[in-house]
């Protein structure tokens, strides 16, 4: 048996509709994110339409060494690819506007299908709370980089 990213790539499969609930860390766990500059535009680049083709960002929240997000895969889209998007043309993007930043995505992802659309609600409360249980804010409101804006109503 694998270990590390190997043994999270084994028995991953993608299913257009299926909402998955990811994670990936920052390259060594780096706190890129802690200066607002590098998370501003890392929040703007990450949610641009273009990158999320077919597929949906319903939630994200971009903490100062990793990024959460629910994401609903579209047809004909692997989970994989829509990763990969994501973290390739952001750390292109993040590197040419801010050129001291050296790697910023270390490689892999953590996924969990979520099972029903009743586990959408509690995965995305889970996923915007990171910073109240991080310390980094007493109230999800107050943190400026997430957004789950058909939740805000009953956070």
């Amino acid at each position: 048996m694998g270990s590390g990213h190997e043994a999270l790539r084994r028995g991953r499969w993608s299913e257009a509709g299926r909402i998955y609930l990811l994670t990936f860390t920052t390259a060594n766990r780096q706190p890129h994110f802690l200066a607002w500059p590098i998370a501003s535009d890392a929040a703007r680049l990450m949610t641009g339409l273009s990158l999320w083709r077919k597929s949906r960002l319903l939630a994200w929240v971009l903490m100062p060494d990793h990024w959460h997000g629910l994401v609903e895969l579209g047809d004909g889209m692997a989970l994989a690819e829509c990763v990969g998007r994501l973290k390739g043309a952001s750390a292109r993007a993040l590197r040419q506007q801010h050129p001291a930043l050296d790697r910023i995505w270390a490689p892999g992802y953590h996924d969990h299908a979520l099972r029903r659309e009743e586990d959408l609600l509690p995965a995305a409360r889970y996923l915007i709370m990171n910073p109240v249980r991080a310390g980094l804010v007493s109230r999800p409101g107050d943190y400026p980089f997430w957004d789950a804006g058909w939740l805000q109503d009953s956070v």
